[in-house]
């Protein structure tokens, strides 16, 4: 039965300076998200079989990282004029056309062809396999401006493992320390917008908060207790499909009519940024019937 808790004050703040970003570690990150996938899948028998799938696919990241060629390096100078700047040094809008990323979506693509799919994901890979330049920077544009239509959720799919992979090896090249906070809910990498975040610790502090992007994998120190759409301390509720010590919530803003999902990563060190995103669909379909519009980006989840 539906839960619906309300935040403690006095978890707001309190904690003196945590580290604002933790960079992604591509060359681990898809594989331990590969294996989270597969647990998951073996624990669901209604999401198993795509589960299983999403393990597959981030496997295939997993071992693409070490295969492609690398993207070239932000520039100092575009790094020091974003921090001066208070903007991020990845800037989105040139990725699009960047040739290495469409380089990794064409490898990834054909080798997703083995993967065992349905037929319906089947055609749609076929599809961006042999789409024309300006079909595959529409999908590219589209997944790096925070935006999937409703009617070509399928092909955005692999299109965002591609962006997936080469954002984060992007980031990974940054520098962390460098990075300034941009706005709530923005990852200071590279702009883009929050999965879900966490609840964790880091370098012996505990109760911390960090947002994971969806975009690049960068995670990022947030205040617990607020809005990450809108950055609204007020009116702020938690939800779930089990318990008062459900390990998956959503965070409900009043305020907005928005909500994102906190996984409570002190509670359960396996939990996954995207992979425990997808296997708790069951909040995402509880929370359809309410007002609330989920503002967590998830291509795995697009159509949902």
């Amino acid at each position: 039965m539906a839960t619906t808790t309300h935040p403690d004050p006095g978890a707001i703040g309190g904690v003196p300076k945590p580290p604002l970003a933790i960079l992604p570690d591509p060359d681990s990150l898809f594989a331990r998200r590969a294996n989270r996938f597969g647990f998951l899948a073996e624990h669901d028998p209604r999401l198993g079989p795509y589960l299983a799938f999403l393990a597959d696919l981030t496997a295939l990241q997993a071992r693409l990282i070490d295969e492609l060629p690398e993207p070239d390096p932000i520039t100092r100078d575009r790094i020091e004029l974003a921090r001066a700047s208070r903007m991020p040094p990845i800037d989105r809008d040139l990725q699009a056309t960047d040739e290495v990323l469409h380089e990794t979506l064409t490898v990834l693509c054909h080798e997703a062809l083995s993967l065992e799919m349905p037929e319906p994901a089947k055609l749609a890979l076929q599809a961006v396999v042999s789409a024309d330049l300006a079909d595959r920077h529409w999908l590219l544009e589209n997944l790096l401006s925070d935006r999937i239509p409703e009617d070509s959720a399928a092909p955005h799919l692999f299109a965002a493992a591609a962006v997936q992979v080469h954002m984060a090896r992007l980031a990974s090249m940054l520098d962390a320390e460098a990075l300034v906070p941009i706005r709530t809910g923005i990852c200071p990498a590279c702009g883009g917008r929050p999965v879900t975040s966490q609840i964790t610790a880091t370098q012996g502090i505990e109760n911390l908060r960090y947002a994971t992007c969806a975009c690049c994998a960068t995670r990022w120190n947030e205040v617990r207790v607020k809005c990450l759409s809108c950055a609204s301390t007020k009116g702020i509720s938690y939800r779930s499909v089990e318990t008062e010590k459900a390990t998956v919530k959503a965070e409900v803003c009043s305020e907005c009519d928005s909500w994102v999902k906190v996984l409570y990563l002190v509670d359960n060190h396996s939990l996954d940024p995207v992979a425990d995103d997808v296997a708790s669909l069951g909040l995402d379909l509880m929370m359809k019937d309410t007002g609330f519009s989920r503002a967590g980006l998830n291509a795995y989840l697009a159509g949902y």
